[in-house]
């Protein structure tokens, strides 16, 4: 799995300089942190809606608009990842720390 945000990484990095015109994501870089975040909060609105959606009425299409919206909030939080100059491997390190910590534990052993 890392291999693909990995390989997602990489791209976003070489999009951050590449013509707002031509790039989606250079767009977003050249509009700034605040639209990148208004995408990421948008996304996750969506990923809330369809999840809600999903849970009353599970089919196959609903099941596909979580995956759908689920992706579309982890690119843009890439995307932020990357205009902050983090990586996901950053955050996946973050997550193998977690592993066998209660998150009860985890969550009172934060300073903030």
């Amino acid at each position: 799995m890392s291999d693909i945000l990995n390989n997602l990484a990489r791209v976003l990095e070489q999009r951050k300089t590449a013509d707002s015109e031509d790039s989606y994501v250079a767009g977003l870089h050249e509009k700034g942190l605040n639209k990148i975040l208004e995408k990421v909060g948008e996304e996750a609105v969506e990923v809330i809606l369809a999840a809600k959606d999903c849970d009353s009425h599970s089919t196959e299409e609903h099941e596909l608009a979580v995956i759908r919206e689920t992706a579309d909030l982890w690119f843009h939080s890439m995307v932020m990842l990357s205009h902050l100059d983090l990586t996901p491997d950053q955050v996946l390190e973050e997550l193998e720390k977690r592993f066998n910590i209660s998150g009860l534990v985890e969550k009172a052993s934060r300073s903030n």
